[in-house]
C-alpha cells in the first residue's frame, strides 16, 4: 500500500512538472503570416516578426505594398504575453489621422487564434474579425491593398 502511494505520488510530480515545463515553453518569438481581406475583395498576405526576451514582446508587422509601392513594416506597441495570450497594436498615421489596430490572440503551438480590431472607415466604429497567423508558414506573394 506504501509503495503503491509513493507510486501515486510520483506521477502526480511528473504530471505537473510536464504541465508547468509546457506552459513556460510557449513563445511567440518567430515569423508569423496571416491573410485579412484586401480593398480589392481579394485577400491580402500580413507577415508579424515577434521576439519575446526578459518579459517584454517585441517585433513589426509588414503590410503588401499599396498601388504598386513598397510593403508596409510598422512597429508593434503596447505590446504584451501573458498566460499565453498575445496583445498588439499597430499604429499608422496617414494625412494626420491616425489609424490604430489592435490584436489579441492565444498562442496554441505554432498558431495564433484571436481577434484584430481594426478601425472603422470614415470615423466608423471599430470591426473586429478573426484572426489566425501560423508561425514559419510560407507566406503567398502578397495582394495590392
Amino acid at each position: 500500500m506504501k509503495s503503491l502511494r509513493l507510486i501515486l505520488a510520483a506521477f502526480a510530480a511528473v504530471c505537473m512538472i510536464s504541465v508547468a515545463a509546457h506552459a513556460q515553453a510557449a513563445d511567440p518569438t518567430g515569423t508569423w503570416t496571416w491573410s485579412q481581406p484586401s480593398r480589392g475583395g481579394g485577400t491580402a498576405t500580413v507577415t508579424a516578426k515577434l521576439a519575446f526576451a526578459n518579459g517584454a514582446l517585441t517585433g513589426s508587422v509588414t503590410l503588401p505594398p499599396r498601388g504598386g509601392g513598397d510593403p508596409i513594416s510598422i512597429d508593434i506597441s503596447d505590446a504584451t504575453f501573458t498566460d499565453g495570450t498575445v496583445a498588439f497594436s499597430t499604429v499608422q498615421t496617414f494625412n494626420d489621422n491616425k489609424r490604430v489596430t489592435k490584436y489579441t490572440g492565444k498562442l496554441d503551438g505554432d498558431t495564433i487564434t484571436g481577434t484584430v480590431l481594426r478601425p472603422g472607415r470614415g470615423g466608423a466604429e471599430p470591426t473586429p474579425a478573426d484572426w489566425v497567423a501560423k508561425r514559419g508558414a510560407m507566406a503567398a506573394a502578397p495582394a495590392a491593398m
